[in-house]
């Protein structure tokens, strides 16, 4: 999951990818490009590879998407910076809408970040499997449950295969706009229907491009101005890419500058995206609690559904 500023806050790790080293461990799986060769490895080939957990031993394989990396200094301070998106308001109706789609099944959560959906979830007993792109992040998580109860796969989402059939796979907090092409999106799309069981479903959580907010010639969106925190999106209407601007400030007073970029998407071209997959929308709603979608809804939870 990802602090996402198209309702909030967004995800940020200084603007600076960090340097890929060592990422797996028990239950991790490689990601689907082989650095050396450039050849796109088959689903039979990536299920139970594992890599080395030690970080003083270099990644075999690298990221395949084009999104940031997040830094070890960003994933430990995460929770306390979320601390709000993970409150029993905000997870109450988060945790209850995910357990009905999964059911009596399984449930896979793609960027699965430091558990703030997972681990609740799977403590309300529904088995969760995740896939993380950040090894610091899965880190994070490692520290509140063990591999055996919830297994991470390090790796990005767009490609990464995890063994089995599911349920429901799920994708929250705008994270989907860490994927920075249409290409990359749409490979998310088919790697989430790639998991699903027949009649299974993917749900998104992503919010409205705010474009209406920008009047002519202007070039950025307030979101949060507070105390501690002023935030602001700039955006490339060519390219769908908007960049998150963030000054924190710390307990010593000083203030820290990130940044991110994100490709954002309207609903309809996810649905689209969700089409070419060999999905279909099943319903599309404001939020957890499922006040119905308007024009005027600054975000939107939609489901998915995988024909039978």
């Amino acid at each position: 999951m990802r602090r996402a500023a198209l309702t909030g806050r967004s995800l940020g790790n200084g603007g600076v990818p960090e340097e890929v080293h060592g990422r797996g461990g028990e239950h991790l799986v490689a990601v689907e490009q082989d650095a050396g060769t450039g050849r796109r490895r088959s689903d039979d080939e990536l299920k139970g590879k594992s890599v080395d957990s030690d970080p003083r031993h270099p990644a075999k394989w690298p990221p395949v998407t084009s999104s940031e990396l997040w830094t070890r200094a960003t994933a430990d301070r995460y929770d306390a910076e979320e601390a709000t998106m993970s409150s029993a308001a905000v997870l109450g109706p988060t945790l209850a809408f995910l357990a009905e789609l999964a059911g009596d099944g399984r449930a896979l959560e793609f960027a699965i970040g430091t558990g703030r959906v997972g681990v609740p979830l799977r403590e309300r007993g529904v088995p969760v499997v995740g896939i993380e792109l950040s090894e610091h992040m899965a880190a994070v998580l490692r520290r509140k449950i063990d591999a055996d109860t919830l297994p991470v796969a390090v790796g990005d989402m767009a490609t990464t295969v995890v063994d089995g059939e599911f349920t429901l796979v799920y994708l929250v907090y705008n994270t989907i706009t860490n994927l920075l092409t249409q290409d990359e999106q749409v490979a998310c799309f088919r790697n989430a229907a790639r998991h699903l069981e027949p009649g299974g479903r993917f749900v998104i959580e992503l919010g409205v491009p705010p474009l209406r907010l920008l009047s002519p010639g202007q070039e950025a969106v307030p979101f949060d101005v507070s105390d501690r925190h002023l935030g602001f999106d700039t955006f490339d209407l060519v390219e769908q890419i908007l960049v998150s601007h963030h000054f924190t400030r710390d307990d010593d007073g000083r203030y820290r500058r990130d940044n991110s970029r994100h490709r954002y998407a309207w609903p309809a071209e996810l649905d689209l995206m969700a089409r070419i997959a060999g999905l279909e929308l099943e319903r599309r709603v404001a939020d957890w609690d499922g006040t119905p979608f308007t024009q005027d809804s600054t975000k939107h939870i939609s489901v998915w559904r995988k024909p039978t």
